[in-house]
């Protein structure tokens, strides 16, 4: 079935809240944050989990994100949640230099000004102190960790009482953006996955890293990599520029049931292959699908220091991690991701009458 095309209306709406700076932060508007432990059965061990929320005034203030790179997001720790029930957004973030919760800030805090309660777990072994190449191809364990985040705030004594029931999404970003597909009911095709980095044509500075670890994607046990790890308590997913998209079942979206959108940064032309997803968009039933030219990859990052180009160069980072790609900033970039998510999330999320 084709895909349903991002609307006049939605986009007229998204460029509606850029330009009256609804989402712009105030020192009396800062979202809450609180960091929580989530049990993953599949892992046997606690998650880290970061919970953004609608708050009420207290708390100490707090910039997540914040590194020697990139600009992060105020947010006010521990703040008490503001009353009332919430829609939930499980969020998924992805490998790497921005691979972890707090460096979603940009997006997690105005969903949580809005309105929303925003959770994401860390990815173990995806990025950090603890990287390991073999655990950030494990793709299939990453759902679970949503999973496990799921039933963990729906025990904790803190949020159950605010989340509004059965209101439940999820978001992904980059590698997140894939874990939300399979949330969805998307399946990873096993051998597609050990051929991964057969060549550099898909990922380059991933597949390098695989290597440089000796990592031989073909002799890595992928029993359960082909498994469905669809949760049926989510209601609808959100994947901006999902990676790896070509490591999937293409027969396995023509059999997911909620809606998904999907957006793509780059010009058609520009986008890697193992990002590109208009013809994932085509086979999933109730699908959208949208483009930001201006944008790259490397957009949804933080914004960067001044120095933060020279300063990747001097520790030999070879990604272009301050570039976008048109006239687009990467602030102006940041605030029309965060209107489309809160113009599809409200769709989804909170009905109208």
């Amino acid at each position: 079935m084709t895909p349903r095309t991002k609307t006049a209306a939605i986009l007229l709406a998204a460029i509606s809240l850029i330009l009256t700076g609804l989402h712009a932060a105030s020192a009396s508007d800062l979202a809450g944050m609180r960091q929580i432990t989530a049990f993953s059965k599949e892992r046997d061990s606690d998650l880290a989990v970061t919970v953004w929320y609608p708050a009420d005034p207290g708390g100490t203030p707090v910039t997540p994100g914040e590194n020697a790179f990139f600009m992060g997001t105020d947010a006010m720790l521990d703040a008490p949640v503001s009353p009332g029930k919430y829609p939930l957004i499980l969020l998924s973030h992805g490998a790497g230099l921005g691979g972890t919760p707090q460096a979603m800030s940009w997006i997690a805090t105005p969903l949580a000004q809005h309105g929303f309660i925003v959770a994401a777990p860390t990815h173990p072994g995806n990025t950090g102190a603890n990287r390991s190449a073999a655990e950030t191809m494990k793709l299939w364990l990453r759902p679970a960790d949503i999973s496990a985040t799921l039933d963990a705030l729906k025990q904790s004594a803190l949020f159950a009482r605010h989340l509004d029931p059965g209101k439940v999404g999820a978001l992904g970003l980059s590698m997140g953006g894939s874990t939300v597909l399979e949330l969805a009911g998307a399946r990873i095709d096993p051998a597609r996955l050990a051929g991964y980095c057969d060549t550099d044509a898909r990922n380059p500075s991933l597949c390098e890293w695989v290597r440089l670890s000796g990592l031989d994607l073909h002799a890595m046990d992928m029993h359960l990599a082909g498994r469905s790890n669809r949760d049926g308590r989510i209601k609808f997913a959100m994947a901006i520029d999902p990676v790896p998209v070509d490591v999937f079942q293409m027969d396995s979206f023509s059999t997911i049931t909620i809606p998904v959108d999907i957006v793509n940064l780059g010009k058609p032309a520009t986008i890697p292959r193992t990002a590109l997803a208009s013809g994932i968009a085509k086979a999933i039933p109730d699908a959208t699908y949208a483009t930001i030219e201006d944008a790259t990859h490397y957009s949804m990052f933080g914004v960067c220091k001044p120095d933060a180009a020279e300063r990747a160069a001097a520790e030999e980072i070879d990604e272009p991690i301050c570039s976008d790609g048109g006239a687009l900033s990467r602030v102006d970039i940041h605030r029309q991701l965060t209107a489309m998510a809160r113009t599809a999330f409200d769709r989804a999320l909170k009905p109208g009458p």
